[in-house]
């Protein structure tokens, strides 16, 4: 059995995690830093149309976090062999899923986005994005995948690797495809999908040959035929699916919010984008952070340690905010220089400026909130995780409706970041505290 889990084991698996999760940030930050430059338009629907992308890719996402919990579970157990056999079963379902989802995306996009927007400029510019993102789903479901894998098994490092791959094909693809540079056609924000369509594809292609030349002959039992067994499958969904409608139904919320924000105007759809850009990268400590609380606990409560599950979510929250704090200070004192970054309107970055300190304070509430989520979830009570969120977002829901409706300030409506997270902290608190969750078996 293990002793307390140490600051440097949270910072080697948190440190990896945190710069894989910059994979997708930078995709954002890149994109619309650059679409920035050609209007509140191009902004409006890089923003909305991004989220109506990952408001598919996030069915898969929750389902690795079903994978991870179980792959965690059985390290911490030092059952390594049937490591392989459940990456398997979950390519499998990763599979089907991603062409699943890759068909509603190509026959029914441009009926749901119309529904969904009102501006006909940024429902355009929305169809010519997904028209080239869409093809990305299926690599998107089987990243996810692999960064469960690597993180159940604490090799994070390798996230990092692919972060960096997927950073720099992006970073290139957009300067040359939204503006024509270096002799590419000039695209648009068309180029800014295509350029992370290539991100998400040089990713995958890491990953599967990383994977096949470090992890096949292993104890991992990787890379070798297994016999289907119905009752592993049966077992795996009955842990994801709940973690897959919790995401979804997250996610969905998420979404919603800046489709209402859309319908305050272009500009209040611009200024959003930034913010949202900004937001994404404060938080991105807080996730990390937060998915190491889930790995953590799932492996400490596999290696039969359950008195220490709470010392060591406290030791978690601590990084996670001594980490966040000093990003969130700089974040509060530079915000014109920010927005300054996707923008050459000194006017509309004024604007964005009130928006960004708001966030700087959700971000705070949200490294208190995740944390206790996911701890909640690496004990495998995935379907309490599903419950105890979706009572947050019935309050969540209510108040952006109300502030939507009855103001025209923009940082007012992102006031619900405090709420969502305070109260996510609040009832996951509760609910390890109080709940019998000790002999969860999956």
């Amino acid at each position: 059995m293990k002793a307390k889990i140490s600051n440097r084991e949270i910072w080697g698996i948190a440190l990896p995690i945190m710069l894989g999760n910059l994979a997708q940030t930078i995709i954002n930050f890149t994109d619309t830093a650059f679409l920035g430059h050609l209007g509140v338009i191009a902004l409006g629907a890089s923003m909305l149309a991004g989220l109506f992308y990952y408001l598919f890719t996030i069915v898969a996402a929750g389902f690795a976090i079903g994978i991870q919990i179980i792959v965690a579970r059985r390290f911490g157990e030092k059952n390594y062999g049937r490591i392989g056999v459940i990456f398997e079963h979950g390519s499998f379902f990763v599979l089907v899923l991603g062409l699943l989802l890759f068909s509603v995306l190509y026959f029914l996009s441009d009926h749901l986005l119309l529904w969904l927007i009102d501006s006909e400029g940024i429902y355009e510019a929305s169809v010519e994005y997904i028209k080239y993102r869409q093809f990305g789903i299926l690599f998107v479901c089987f990243n996810f995948l692999y960064r469960a894998l690597y993180v159940g098994i604490s090799n994070t490092k390798v996230i990092t690797y692919s972060t960096i791959i997927m950073a720099v094909v992006n970073i290139v693809l957009d300067y040359c495809l939204i503006f024509g540079n270096w002799g590419f056609p000039q695209m648009g924000i068309g180029g800014a999908a295509l350029a992370s369509l290539s991100a998400e594809i040089s990713a995958f292609v890491f990953f599967s040959v990383y994977s096949y030349v470090t992890l096949k002959g292993k104890e991992y039992g990787m890379f070798v035929p297994h016999k289907l067994e119905t009752g592993l499958m049966g077992r795996i969904l009955k842990l994801s699916t709940p973690t897959m409608v919790q995401r979804l139904f997250s996610f969905s919320v998420w979404f919603v919010f800046f489709v209402l924000i859309e319908k305050m105007g272009e500009t209040a759809a611009g200024i959003s984008s930034v913010t949202r850009s900004v937001y994404l990268i404060l938080i991105t400590p807080c996730f990390a952070f937060s998915v190491t609380t889930n790995t953590l606990v799932s492996r400490i409560i596999g290696e039969g340690e359950t008195q220490q599950v709470f010392p060591t979510i406290n030791k978690v929250l601590k990084n996670c905010l001594l980490c966040t704090i000093p990003i969130v200070v700089l974040a509060s004192i530079f915000p014109v220089q920010i927005a300054g970054i996707y923008t050459d309107d000194l006017n509309f970055a004024q604007l964005v400026v009130p928006s960004v300190l708001v966030v700087c304070i959700g971000t705070l509430f949200q490294g208190f909130g995740n944390t206790y989520f996911e701890a909640v979830s690496g004990t495998g009570n995935t379907t309490a995780a599903l419950y105890l969120e979706t009572v947050v977002l019935v309050f969540y829901v209510l108040f952006i409706w109300f502030m939507t409706h009855f103001t025209t300030r923009v940082e007012l409506v992102w006031t619900a970041e405090i709420l969502y997270g305070a109260l996510l902290g609040i009832i996951c608190y509760l609910y390890l505290k109080i709940a019998k969750w000790n002999n969860k078996r999956i």
